[in-house]
């Protein structure tokens, strides 16, 4: 007689034990080494067959001298190059480059004084007295720097010189002329008046500055554009007139300076 089957408590489960894969012949460590555990490996794996470590590190690039890490030299920055210390470098090339052209070269140092006539102000300057080479009777060359034009400068010939002396040097930006006996355009053709002159002015060491000026035949300034530092006098010679006659000296009405404010 069979015997009664009675309750039975389930089994504990039991993991599967790893089966260790044995190393094929044909994989032959005759490669090159793990780098990070030494381990020889087949040539053209990517991992490590015993660590999975990449096999294929990338070369670091080998660390750049420091000019080649400045601007403009550079080709390659290194993550430790400062962008500071680059745009520093930059600000101090150009402020040299500014500072050499100005101290060193005239046509640099002529430029820069040209643009800051052009964009400055400008501002008349009285001379503290004239003097001429020859004038008419009635006519003396402080007629020429009194401020009207109703009077002016008589010089009895061609050749005849304005000579203006200023107290303090300064830059002499601009020269305006009146010529002829009047601004009445009736009374202009009756007077003799200078069509040509040459203008030489005397800076504080001693050089002197040759400009040649041409005046319209008509009433009114006659404006003449410069640019010299530390003017100290200025002279004008009469060179070429129209309307000249027995009596009739050339006429300078008035002239003016102006300087860089």
């Amino acid at each position: 007689m069979d015997e009664p089957v009675g309750a039975v408590r389930p089994a504990r489960p039991v993991a599967r034990r790893p089966v260790v894969r044995p190393v094929a012949e044909d994989e032959t460590p005759d490669g090159p080494p793990c780098p990070a555990c030494g381990t020889p490996n087949l040539a053209g794996r990517r991992f490590c067959r015993r660590c999975a470590a990449p096999l294929q590190v990338r070369e670091q690039a080998a660390a750049l001298p420091w000019w080649r890490t400045v601007w403009p030299f550079r080709r390659r920055v290194r993550g430790s190059s400062g962008r500071m210390l680059r745009r520093t470098l930059l600000v101090l090339a150009v402020a040299g480059l500014v500072l050499a052209g100005f101290l060193f070269f005239p046509l640099g140092r002529y430029a820069y004084e040209d643009v800051r006539d052009k964009l400055g102000k400008t501002s008349e300057i009285s001379p503290t007295g004239a003097a001429a080479s020859a004038e008419a009777p009635g006519h003396p060359a402080g007629a020429a720097i009194d401020g009207v034009t109703n009077d002016y400068w008589g010089a009895p010939a061609l050749g005849a010189s304005l000579t203006c002396s200023f107290g303090t040097p300064f830059r002499l930006v601009g020269v305006v002329v009146h010529t002829g006996v009047s601004t009445e355009p009736q009374e202009f053709r009756r007077g003799a008046r200078p069509t040509r002159a040459d203008l030489l002015v005397t800076t504080e060491d001693g050089k002197v500055h040759r400009k040649s000026l041409s005046f319209n035949d008509k009433p009114g300034k006659q404006e003449s554009r410069m640019g010299i530092s530390d003017v100290v006098s200025v002279e004008l010679v009469l060179r070429e007139a129209a309307g000249q006659g027995e009596g009739r000296p050339i006429a300078v009405g008035e002239i003016e300076f102006f300087r860089r404010a």
